[in-house]
């Protein structure tokens, strides 16, 4: 293993019920925010457990982030936190609002323009920041990552600040979510712990067996929470899923690659798509073009996962790609781009934004732009 130093300050806050305990974690005579996505909040009960969790305290109410939150909102919710001296933020919903809540609540330490700080990728003083999380994908109430979009120029960048001080799952509140969302999620998740495992052989067989278990745990329940999204245990499994696999735990001491998600999220930027969605894509033809440097990790998932034990090096490789987009599908989800209506021109583009910004992704900083339009082609 690596070296590593590992820290992560949030309380986790778990079960049915327990948005009631918010107001126990905000210290007294806080200014709260409280930050909201497009309304579903107002339809699962959400909404009105928040609003009488916080029925003694004083806070407003800021609504309207994106599913893929962009900087041109999040400066409105930065001026209207200044503007009422605002010192503490609850994100109410899934990991985009959370992410946006992430750069408001740096953005209202800093004199300057909030795009500035995702530029320059962290920014360490912030305004405390607690969630409260309905949607589970993206890890982001555990952890200090955000990314964040710019409508006007179609980019999207990664931006760390702190993590939140606490977060509440309540499974129940996932029980209305569309099984789209609930299909990116899980793919999202998928990938996320992927990035993280799919490197290099023989750097922690403790990591490697933590990450399996949640690739495991995911195939299984996936089909059944197809079958019965408002079974508890099955999406507090999911919750806790989604959670672990990007809160630091299965990255300790050991190699990351994230080239997955830093193409997809050129695709995001260029043509909206779902991050989730972008992932499944985007994955398979991954480890189709890098699969001689993966090639001892791929073998291994392949065995642990979906259990490849026998036949030729190069098939079991292809085999392992072929399952991981079998499953990306039997989430209901596309895995190539001319489902999406992505053709050469958005490929060409990546590759020349790659370029142009020297990028250089991937466990071993070698995933170039050249490198990126071939995982891309590989995606067709």
């Amino acid at each position: 293993m690596k070296n590593f130093i590992f820290q992560n300050p949030t309380k986790l806050i778990f079960g049915k019920g327990m948005i009631a305990k918010i107001a126990e974690e905000i210290p007294s005579g806080k200014k709260i925010m409280v930050t909201f996505g497009g309304g579903s909040v107002k339809t699962n009960g959400v909404y009105d457990q928040v609003k009488e969790a916080l029925k003694d305290r004083d806070f407003i109410e800021f609504w309207g982030i994106e599913s893929n939150p962009t900087v041109e909102t999040l400066r409105k919710a930065i001026a209207l936190g200044k503007e009422n001296g605002v010192d503490f933020l609850l994100a109410v919903g899934g990991g985009s609002v959370i992410d946006g809540t992430k750069l408001i609540s740096a953005g209202l330490k800093y004199d300057g323009d909030a795009w500035d700080l995702v530029l320059r990728g962290a920014y360490s003083e912030t305004v405390p920041l607690g969630t409260v999380l309905t949607l589970p994908a993206t890890g982001s109430e555990m952890n200090s990552g955000a990314v964040i979009s710019r409508t006007e120029t179609k980019e999207k960048y990664a931006f760390y600040s702190k993590h939140p001080v606490f977060s509440v799952l309540d499974p129940e509140v996932t029980f209305s979510l569309p099984e789209k969302q609930i299909a990116c999620g899980i793919a999202d998740t998928f990938v996320h712990v992927m990035e993280q495992y799919l490197t290099k052989a023989g750097e922690s067989s403790l990591m490697d067996r933590w990450a399996e278990s949640i690739l495991k745990t995911l195939i299984e329940i996936a089909p059944k929470i197809k079958e019965d999204k408002t079974n508890y245990d099955l999406m507090a499994d999911f919750m806790m899923c989604a959670t672990m696999g990007l809160n630091g735990f299965i990255a300790m001491g050991v190699s990351q690659d994230w080239c997955t998600h830093m193409i997809g999220h050129e695709l995001t930027a260029l043509h909206g798509l779902t991050h989730g969605q972008t992932l499944a894509i985007v994955l398979p033809g991954t480890m189709r073009v890098l699969k001689e440097k993966k090639a001892q990790k791929i073998l291994q998932y392949g065995e642990r996962i979906w259990g490849l034990s026998t036949g030729l090096y190069e098939t079991k490789i292809e085999q392992a790609a072929e399952k991981t987009e079998e499953f990306f599908r039997s989430l209901g989800l596309a895995t190539r781009l001319s489902e999406v209506g992505v053709g050469e021109d958005t490929i060409l583009e990546i590759e020349r934004r790659f370029n142009e910004r020297h990028a250089g992704f991937g466990e071993d900083g070698d995933v170039t732009g050249e490198v990126a339009r071939r995982i891309l082609e590989a995606c067709k």
